[in-house]
């Protein structure tokens, strides 16, 4: 954003205001200055109006000109195109020092004399305004023979370079910046003065109608201009317009861009006779799903209001008749909406996407005023409007909270005094609560905290108090702590079992989650930072897997890696989850294992999650990217705390990973309970072993269920160690159980060991299993 002092007074009353004070002064309201620069005429460079001009005898692109400087006339040989007699130009006299070094001199130029050089803007130090010479009008002040160009403040000026934040889309215009100023130095802002209209015109409704849906998200102001001729822009605008490297060639462009720069306001301008051969013509304005206002004409599109208009319908030097168009649209749709839009207009959605004007009245009214001095423009009277009513939530404040965000008191007039100042209107106010509602033209302001800020950066952090650290010795074993801790734990266990812990983003590919089948997140990001990172991650697994084919790429053929982060649910609410990986084989070829490492299996891989998480229970899961045979869900305590299992083999070989196992557990119902003693008993114990017949396909968890509902005092455990088929068994395995009886008191007899068996073969005979 590029400002200068002249322009800027336009708008504020800082003429008695350095310079250097100006600069402070934006910085200390974060509106930081990059640089700035002196725009200064040199001495000895007057005005001066040509006479005469006459050809050179001796040169086809010389011209001799007796230039007038007031004090005397000047013969001055000028080789420019545009040099012509009755024009005011800049004249350098004879002894002048120009930015370029250059020292004009008296000199003789194909035999005849000069005296003195007809300057061009970029030989003043300006920006490049034509091929030619400086042609001077009075919009730069009234002109007067042999004045010095650099006391008019056009050519006497501070050029400044602001860096704004995204967020400040009302600072990107000279009003926007001039508004803040106020404030913070408490002066006056100028406003341009309503356009008044012409009598006896015709007006606007004679020519156009408006079409509109309802609850559009945008506002529209239209105006009707007639143009009978070449219209020209006066030196100021071109100047200034050259200056921000935005000058173009259609002198009604140069005029919306000098106004939106101004006021903030974004235009449009069509042309009506390529909209329609009548004479109505009828805007419809459509409100597209996505929010977004369509302007179209007998189902030709003119514009996405925002985004994007046709180059079909902009004006051109040959328009007799231009509808002008102010709009405004919510940038938080622009935000959510851009990419969906393949044409684009990159001057247009640097505006809106930060959010323009919205006071619509402001901007035009600046263009009309601009426009009635030209003697080729009728202006059309009235005008037609889309004004949206839409309500802007209030926000209750308490100068309590305010102090306490602030760490300083303020005075509850000189917060009010500045916000007022800033656009925000009171609702009401009490002794301790402010009721106020931020203006339409600052979207940024959402809360508490956003209204700090403001009343921060106009007071100045400079003027905020420091205070020292006051630091006071607490208890911090509090519960933040204990999870703190064992989430360290669990990462120590991780690392002690081989695994490398890995780091990425929140932000993952929907498309690759959708592949792994889990659940999307349903708010969508506005500005994704790529397309890899569209949108929130609901898993740890992918990045992992990610990372584990990337070490394989790499030659990497042991891969055990883990992350501790935030997933996502579907519905946005965050959790803590553990994910592991194992990939490849489980150890480094050796002597001992005859350079032939065995890959990981499903009982290496749940060792690993007991070494980390402790006991756990497996119960049947169908995860589709898993393996239908090794998988299964994690239960402790009889809660479901995640899952783990053998990645599917089409998944191993599109992501081209060795054999690979995973898990990933919710931490948050991972509980590190603490130990408690129990007695032991000093008397042996008795082993007994079972087996049963079990039908293919039967779940060994109903066994275990019914087992452990008996309740047998003195059984201390049993489990699972062995399990055969042969052809006489056919549909059947066998299933051999191991059972483990010790009582706290004595040593147990063979007839009470008999009676438990009994009870245990009984229950299991329920089941409809026998014994082999």
């Amino acid at each position: 954003m590029i400002i200068t002092r002249t322009w800027l007074n336009e708008w504020l009353e800082c003429e008695k205001i350095s310079t250097k004070e100006l600069i402070n002064t934006l910085n200390s309201i974060g509106i930081e200055v990059s640089k700035f620069h002196s725009l200064k005429a040199p001495d000895n460079v007057v005005v001066g109006f040509v006479k005469e001009k006459i050809k050179h005898e001796n040169s086809d692109k010389l011209s001799i000109c007796q230039v007038d400087i007031g004090s005397e006339i000047l013969q001055i040989v000028c080789g420019a195109k545009n040099v012509s007699e009755g024009q005011f130009v800049a004249v350098a006299k004879i002894g002048a020092l120009m930015p370029n070094s250059m020292l004009i001199k008296e000199t003789k130029l194909r035999g005849i004399d000069s005296k003195g050089m007809l300057c061009s803007s970029s030989e003043l130090g300006f920006a490049k305004t034509n091929d030619g010479i400086l042609i001077l009008d009075d919009s730069i002040g009234k002109l007067e023979l042999g004045k010095a160009l650099n006391s008019y403040e056009a050519f006497n000026d501070y050029l400044i370079e602001l860096e704004l934040t995204p967020n400040r889309g009302d600072c990107l215009s000279i009003r926007g910046i001039a508004q803040d100023l106020s404030v913070a130095l408490n002066l006056n802002l100028k406003e341009s003065e309503p356009f008044k209209e012409n009598e006896n015109t015709l007006g606007i409704g004679r020519i156009l109608r408006l079409v509109s849906d309802k609850d559009l998200n945008s506002f529209f102001n239209y105006r009707a201009i007639e143009i009978n001729g070449e219209i020209k822009i006066n030196l100021l605008i071109h100047l200034r317009l050259c200056q921000l490297g935005i000058y173009k060639e259609n002198a009604m462009e140069n005029l919306l861009s000098y106004a939106t720069y101004s006021t903030g306001v974004l235009f449009n301008a069509y042309d009506l006779n390529n909209l329609a051969q009548d004479d109505e013509i009828i805007l419809n304005l459509d409100k597209e799903v996505n929010g977004i206002t369509k302007i179209s004409c007998k189902e030709q599109l003119l514009s996405f209001s925002g985004i994007s208009q046709e180059k079909n319908f902009k004006i051109n030097k040959n328009t007799k008749i231009a509808i002008l168009e102010a709009n405004y649209t919510n940038p938080k749709l622009i935000a959510q909406a851009k990419m969906q839009y393949e044409k684009i207009d990159d001057e247009i959605l640097y505006r809106s996407f930060r959010g323009s004007e919205p006071r619509l009245n402001i901007g035009m009214d600046f263009l009309l005023n601009l426009m009635k001095v030209m003697p080729n423009l009728v202006i059309y009277s009235s005008s037609q409007q889309i004004i949206n009513d839409s309500k802007i939530l209030a926000i209750d404040l308490s100068m309590d909270k305010i102090n306490d965000i602030i760490g300083q008191k303020i005075d509850k007039d000189e917060a009010i005094k500045i916000l007022k100042k800033l656009g925000f209107d009171i609702l009401f106010s009490d002794e301790k609560l402010i009721n106020i509602k931020p203006p339409t033209h600052r979207p940024d302001i959402n809360n508490l905290s956003d209204i700090c800020e403001e009343i921060v950066r106009i007071i100045g952090i400079d003027n905020i108090v420091s205070k020292g650290l006051e630091f006071t010795e607490k208890n911090r074993f509090n519960l933040a702590y204990k999870k703190y801790k064992e989430l360290l734990n669990i990462r120590k266990k991780a690392v002690s079992n081989g695994y490398f812990e890995s780091l990425h983003y929140v932000l993952d590919s929907e498309k690759e989650i959708k592949n792994l089948c889990f659940d999307t997140v349903k708010l969508k990001l506005i500005n994704p930072i790529t397309e890899e990172l569209n949108t929130l991650r609901t898993t740890l697994l992918n990045h992992l897997l990610n990372a584990t084919s990337l070490n394989t790429k790499n030659s990497k053929k042991i891969i055990k890696l883990f992350e501790v982060g935030v997933v996502f649910k579907p519905n946005g609410e965050e959790n803590n989850n553990l994910a592991l990986v194992h990939s490849g084989y489980t150890e480094e070829p050796k002597i001992s294992n005859k350079a032939k490492p065995n890959l990981v299996n499903f009982y290496d891989f749940l060792l690993d999650i007991k070494n980390i998480i402790g006991d756990f229970e497996l119960k049947k899961s169908n995860y589709t990217f898993l393996s239908p045979y090794e998988q299964a869900e994690l239960y402790i305590n009889g809660l479901k705390i995640g899952f783990l299992g053998r990645l599917h083999l089409s998944i191993e070989q599109e992501r081209d990973l060795l054999k690979t196992y995973v898990c990933e557990l919710n931490l948050n119902l991972i509980e590190d309970n603490t130990k408690l003693a129990k007695p032991y008993s000093k008397f042996p114990c008795i082993s007994r072993d079972i087996s049963i017949l079990i039908p293919m396909g039967y779940e060994y968890e109903k066994i275990k269920t019914c087992i452990k509902e008996l309740k047998l005092k003195n059984l201390e455990s049993f489990r699972v160690i062995d399990i055969y088929n042969d052809e006489n068994l056919k549909d059947y395995y066998s299933l051999t159980i191991n059972f483990i009886f010790r009582a706290l008191d004595k040593t147990l007899e063979d007839t009470e060991i008999a009676i438990l068996m009994d009870k245990i073969i009984e229950v299991l005979g329920n089941l409809g299993l026998k014994l082999r």
